[in-house]
């Protein structure tokens, strides 16, 4: 009874299966291609296969792919000797407690090594949208059965090293023991098992913390202490500005150079930003209302571009200003509803918390919240080929037309009059305005 239960629950098809017969080869003139020997030799190469296909049980976890990102390999075989070079590695698989969750993370541990490696189904690549469905067949030569098996919660699990941390350190200094631990690895062995884009940043990490030794340093201080700073000449210096504006070329001599979009949007980025690109594809009339109303006004111009790759650069930037506005709807009060919703890529959501909010804050400061805004501005202007109408975007930044006009000529921007509307341009080489200075009066 409890096998015929099991049968019931596992939902399973079967089917027969032939492998596909081959082609009959055409006879050439005067040559014959293939015999009746060689015919009777492809029949019985021919297997008869029986196909079972198992679907998902809520009482049992499926088989989890995982796969290494640096060079080890567990299975791999000295070609001398015929053994394996590493020992079999320990796995253990943590679920979370709450099933509807549905979070796994993977650690594997080879046996000596100070290092082991770490992969969850719901962080980095794994968090990112996904449109196939996986598999895994696993065929038994003998019994002439192929079973295909779901994989778990249809993720491909990337594991990555990470330095084992003493087990048995309190709580409170568990920081500390991770670091200790690094610190007893070799460079060999950080690079053995790093990947190789974290052995480059390892290498100029190490070149910029790379100080002088202390008998160096105290000469140094030395001969700086007997130097005579001329007071009179630094007060008459004019201080370069720090501005608060996306990355700029204030030399350039196009507005696309001006604000470069290469500078805001990084090469690794762009296969996240293609919502509204594949919106467009699937010939859909007209965005929903959870995008801002500058997106929902430019789809129109989205759908005339001819050129694909110019389409999904404008979609991109369309997509990061999304982005852009729903992080400070969700981190501000009155615009709190119209973002708890919106799914953002996790290497978005990073990027903007390290960009524009501190750590003890859960609000977004005043500083913050204009360098925010002023990414917003150089993207529309991107999109609008650098004249914008400030109206709609001034709706979805949730601020007067007038307190936005500021903030686009902080940006070196100038409001001309066109169909009887003010746009806003770029003009360049870029003209900042001046910063006033108070003066000390005399007594």
């Amino acid at each position: 009874m409890e096998g015929e239960d099991k049968n019931e629950h596992r939902n399973e098809e079967e089917e027969e299966f032939n492998t596909p017969q081959q082609l009959e080869k055409k006879q050439r003139k005067g040559k014959e291609i293939a015999s009746e020997t060689e015919d009777q030799n492809e029949e019985d190469k021919r297997i008869t296969l029986k196909v079972t296909q198992v679907s998902e049980r809520p009482d049992r976890i499926s088989p989890i792919v995982a796969y290494f990102s640096t060079g080890y390999d567990p299975c791999k075989v000295d070609p001398e000797t015929g053994k394996r070079v590493h020992e079999t590695p320990k796995v253990t698989v943590y679920k979370h407690k709450d099933d509807s969750k549905k979070r796994i993370q993977v650690v594997v541990s080879p046996p000596g090594a100070r290092v082991e490696f770490v992969g969850t189904n719901y962080t980095g690549e794994q968090a990112a949208m996904q449109t196939n469905t996986y598999r895994v067949g696993v065929f038994n030569r003998e019994a002439k059965t192929l079973r295909i098996l779901p994989v778990a919660h249809n993720k491909i699990i990337r594991l990555e090293p990470k330095v084992k941390a003493q087990e048995t350190v309190e709580e409170e200094a568990s920081g500390s023991a991770v670091v200790e631990e690094l610190g007893k690895l070799t460079t060999g062995e950080r690079d053995r098992y790093n990947t190789k884009k974290a052995v480059t940043r390892d290498k100029k990490k190490r070149a910029l913390n790379m100080g002088d030794d202390a008998e160096t340093q105290k000469f140094l201080d030395g001969k700086l202490g007997e130097l005579d700073v001329n007071t009179a000449a630094l007060e008459s210096t004019s201080s370069t500005v720090a501005r608060n504006i996306p990355p700029y070329d204030a030399a350039a001599t196009t507005a696309k150079e001006a604000y470069p979009l290469e500078k805001i949007i990084e090469k690794g980025e762009w296969s996240f930003l293609e919502d509204i690109y594949w919106l467009l594809e699937q010939g859909t009339e007209a965005a929903t209302d959870a995008y801002p109303v500058f997106v929902r006004n430019r789809l129109f111009k989205l759908r005339d571009i001819k050129d694909d790759m110019k389409k999904q650069t404008v979609s991109g930037a369309l997509t990061l200003l999304t982005h852009l506005v729903k992080f400070k709807d969700r981190n501000s009060m009155n615009g709190f509803d119209s973002a708890k919703n919106h799914k953002m890529p996790d290497i978005f959501r990073r990027k903007f918390q390290s960009m524009f909010k501190d750590s003890e804050s859960e609000r977004i400061p005043v500083d913050k919240a204009n360098l925010l805004i002023s990414y917003v501005l150089v993207l529309s202007l991107h999109v609008d080929n650098f004249k914008t109408d400030p109206e709609d975007i001034a709706k979805d930044l949730r601020i007067s037309t007038v307190e936005l006009r500021k903030h686009f000529q902080q940006l070196g921007c100038k409001f001309v009059k066109q169909n009887s509307t003010w746009v806003a341009t770029l003009p360049t080489p870029l003209n900042f305005p001046e910063v006033n200075r108070r003066r000390k009066t005399r007594k």
